[in-house]
Formats: structure tokens, sequence, C-alpha cells
């Protein structure tokens, strides 16, 4: 059964960085849309970063700058590096795949409001930015 586990959440200060994992399990995502979604208390979970089959990416106007999404196919990682943290990221972190056939996204950005065509998810990470 395909399965994603994430890792690298935590607690940090603001101004303050943290690299988060995703390794699916069960499957290559070589030819998957990936991405990673974040949901705080009370609000609904959103689109943060996407990487598509091409490795092109697209990012939540809110992260531009800050984050960056990476995948290493060698170790079959999905990576979001986030500096520069503000207490407006606390939030649990979750990554999820989706498949298209293996051709890209276009365009990218439609991914990170469309949740519906990923599946599987992971079971999130828990990341918290303290002032």
């Amino acid at each position: 059964q395909a399965q994603l586990v994430e890792s690298g959440g935590g607690s940090v200060q603001v101004g303050g960085s943290l690299r988060l994992s995703c390794v699916p399990s069960g499957y290559t995502y070589s030819a998957y849309l990936m991405g990673w979604f974040r949901q705080a208390p009370g609000k609904q979970r959103e689109g943060v970063a996407l990487i598509d089959v091409d490795r092109s990416t697209a990012y939540a106007d809110s992260v531009k700058g800050r984050f960056t999404i990476s995948k290493d196919t060698t170790n079959n990682t999905l990576y979001l590096q986030m500096n520069s943290l503000k207490p407006e990221d606390t939030a649990m972190y979750y990554c999820a795949t989706a498949y298209l056939g293996g051709r890209p996204l276009v365009p990218l950005s439609y991914g990170l409001g469309d949740q519906a065509m990923f599946r599987p998810w992971g079971q999130g990470t828990q990341v918290t930015v303290s002032s």
C-alpha cells in the first residue's frame, strides 16, 4: 500500500529554519507531481509548494523567497527547506502526490488550490514558530 512519511518538523524561533522530508513507501515518485500542504488550527488546509515531474516548481505567495521545494531521486525523498520562519507558518505540514500520467500540470500553480487530485497523503509533521 502506498504511503508517505513526513519528518523534520519541530519548534523554532522566528527567523529560524527547518527542513522537512517526505519519503514515499510502496512506490517511487519520479512520475508524480509532489507537494507540501499545511493546515493551521481553525483554518483550511492550503497548498504551500509543488514540484512537478519536470522539476518545475510553484509556491504560495506567502512562502515565496523563503521556502524551497526539492526532490532527490537517488533516495526517493521530497524536501521542503523553510527559512526565515514566521509565527504564521505554524501548522501541520503534509506531503502528498498526484499521478497525472507522468505529464506536467499546466499551469502548475493550479495544483496549489486543487487538493482533490492528490493522494495518498502523509500523516503530517508539526511546525511551530514562536516569537
